[in-house]
């Protein structure tokens, strides 16, 4: 279980909550014909296609953090711009929306995707809206991320181009599982090719272009000492 803070955008609150369950989706495009494509990319890839998609992987809850550094065991991880919500209590209300990146392990991944997951944290931002908030504009919300000291752009996307997040709360109350405490990560848009993914920072936003309010994140990535044995 661990504890997130967020500044809520637009109010003058902090709202504090233990995450008791944390879920990654996966394949998780509003195109679902695109994600069948990109299936097969990664299937060339030595990445294990999925038994359905959207998938839904259950993460261990300890993995989601507010964090300025991740550590890796190798230089082959990288992240995953994405939204997150978290849901702080039983009324509309209190369903959060936040910036959150995926650290994966992309060497694991060739040998289930589930495993990956766990192999890394979901770092989220310290700012978010509550859903209600924002409606349907939630869908225009720009999602992109950057990569490297020097800042390449690295996916530029909107939450439209996902699966929405009102999608993922029916999911989760059709498993009874829709309560306080849960955090569910999106999966993510495509990367730019020819962008090395496999750099030492990562710095996600998400971004209300019609206000200019955003959550941001940002971490460096550090390579933990080589093992003995």
């Amino acid at each position: 279980m661990t504890a997130l803070e967020f500044e809520i955008i637009g109010e003058d609150t902090l709202v504090s909550i233990d995450v008791q369950h944390l879920y990654n989706a996966g394949y998780a495009g509003r195109d679902q014909a695109a994600v069948r494509h990109h299936i097969e990319e990664l299937a060339e890839l030595g990445v294990p296609a999925p038994t359905t998609t959207p998938s839904l992987y259950p993460v261990s809850s300890y993995l989601a953090r507010q964090s300025d550094s991740v550590e890796a065991q190798h230089e082959r991880t990288s992240g995953e711009a994405e939204w997150g919500i978290v849901i702080t209590g039983p009324r509309p209300d209190d369903v959060l929306l936040t910036v959150a990146c995926d650290h994966t392990d992309r060497a694991l991944e060739v040998h289930g995707v589930a495993w990956s997951k766990n192999a890394g944290p979901d770092v989220l931002g310290r700012r978010a809206w509550r859903l209600s908030s924002l409606g349907e504009r939630a869908d225009d919300l720009r999602l992109r991320a950057w990569v490297g000291s020097e800042r390449t752009l690295i996916q530029d996307g909107r939450v439209g181009d996902l699966l929405s997040p009102q999608y993922w709360l029916d999911v989760l109350a059709e498993r009874g599982e829709r309560h306080e405490g849960v955090a569910l990560i999106s999966g993510t848009i495509p990367m730019i090719p020819g962008v090395d993914q496999f750099a030492d920072r990562w710095e996600v936003e998400l971004l209300d272009e019609q206000t200019g309010e955003s959550a941001t994140l940002s971490y460096g990535v550090e390579r933990m000492p080589v093992p003995i044995g």
